[in-house]
């Protein structure tokens, strides 16, 4: 066994590892360091003696780990007494129906309120997703000692917090949910569109987002925005294949080749977005709904732009924000005329509601090319040329305002 191997039974088993750790240690962060030791030791001894039962022999030498951390531990003799009075057996030997929920569990303490953003997106892409440092660090473009610090002090914070390992109560859990969905939402749009760096997709983050989220609708089956949340991801990631091309320059909307959309991923979006639709919208849902106009359109002149519009008026009143405003601008544009789009805008200009975000330039340029003011829209370009963060995308504006004569 290679390396490669290890990775693979790990990303496939972390989860349940460290549930069934923090669950039998009560201890968080001394069940995610027993989980990574174990894989340590496997990346040594697998390639000299390969083991026949791969996610076994991990959950049994994270086990031995984590009650030799507690052995260690003095003030904690009783407890690891218990732990090893029957013989270390092999937590994988536990009740089934306790795993899904120690999953979902770990999904609520990652993700938990305690713990700031960025602790809560490494802490879940760690501990959750089975990424390690290196992985989370490219991804996010930090430095690894940056991921490490993050998960450290979030560990540190649960466990001054007192953070319980269990299923929040029905109530409290419905209003936790959330959390946890918005931080799936940060993974999945910093891997769509990557906020900088020289590639305009980080597919690998994006699919991490979308397992999870397969993973608590699974855990979930009965919360609506569990569902809108995964139909949202599957028709967005549907267009990755048409959204770059050989060299990785970015393909825009209307001259992408829809053929080689992924139609396996639009069919799984719709059925989640069904499931979502079946007792109401929320804010994910209605943006997935948007995604599957899209997606149902043969070329963007023919795109159902009204549904569109009506769609973002609705998540404009569950979710308002100048995002939600700036893309009806764009589609008000389709509808009306770029003068309409551009008045939208312009109100958001006016209050000053996206500071320092290219994305505004980048729309009102756009409209004002459609209206023939080609020198405003020239400087418009520009400007969000100079603001935003990502080559790909910074190519792609100067680009259109170089085109501008």
């Amino acid at each position: 066994m290679h390396a490669a191997d290890v990775e693979a039974v790990w990303r496939i088993e972390s989860a349940r590892i460290v549930a069934a750790l923090t669950r039998f240690t009560g201890d968080f962060g001394l069940a995610e360091d027993a989980a990574q030791e174990a894989v340590a030791e496997a990346l040594v001894s697998w390639p000299l003696d390969p083991p026949a039962n791969p996610a076994g022999w991990l959950r049994a030498t994270a086990r031995r780990r984590a009650i030799d951390a507690i052995r260690r531990r003095t003030a904690l003799r009783d407890r690891y007494a218990l732990l090893a009075a029957d013989g270390e057996p092999d937590p994988g030997d536990v009740d089934p129906d306790r795993i899904d929920d120690d999953v979902l569990a770990l999904m609520f303490v990652s993700c938990h309120p305690v713990l700031s953003r960025e602790s809560r997106v490494a802490l879940t892409l760690r501990v959750v997703g089975g990424l390690t440092s290196e992985e989370i660090a490219r991804a996010f473009l930090v430095p690894v000692p940056t991921v490490q610090a993050r998960i450290t002090r979030g560990k540190k914070t649960i466990a001054a917090a007192g953070v319980p390992f269990e299923l929040p109560a029905a109530g409290e859990r419905r209003e936790r949910l959330g959390g946890v969905l918005s931080v799936l939402y940060v993974i999945f749009t910093e891997g769509s569109t990557a906020t900088s760096g020289e590639q305009l997709l980080r597919p690998d983050v994006a699919y991490e987002a979308i397992r999870l989220a397969r993973t608590l609708a699974a855990l979930q089956p009965d919360e609506p925005e569990v569902h809108g949340l995964l139909a949202l991801c599957e028709l967005t990631a549907a267009r990755f294949p048409a959204r770059t091309g050989p060299d990785g320059a970015p393909i825009l909307l209307e001259d992408q080749d829809r053929r080689r959309w992924d139609f396996s991923a639009i069919h799984r979006g719709l059925a989640a977005l069904a499931k979502a639709s079946a007792r109401g919208l929320g804010p994910y849902g209605l943006q997935a709904a948007i995604a599957a106009t899209h997606a149902a359109a043969p070329s963007v002149a023919e795109t159902d732009w009204d549904r569109i519009v009506v769609l973002y008026e609705a998540l404009g009143r569950v979710a308002p924000s100048p995002v939600v405003e700036l893309n009806r601008a764009v589609a008000v544009g389709m509808v009306s005329g770029p003068a309409d789009g551009l008045a939208i805008v312009d109100e958001l200009v006016a209050a000053d509601r996206l500071p320092g975000s290219h994305l505004v330039p980048t729309v009102r340029g756009e409209l004002l090319t459609r209206l023939g003011r080609y020198p405003e829209a020239r400087a418009e370009l520009e400007l969000a040329a100079r603001l935003c963060t990502n080559e790909r995308e910074r190519s792609v504006l100067l680009h259109k305002a170089a085109g501008l004569g």
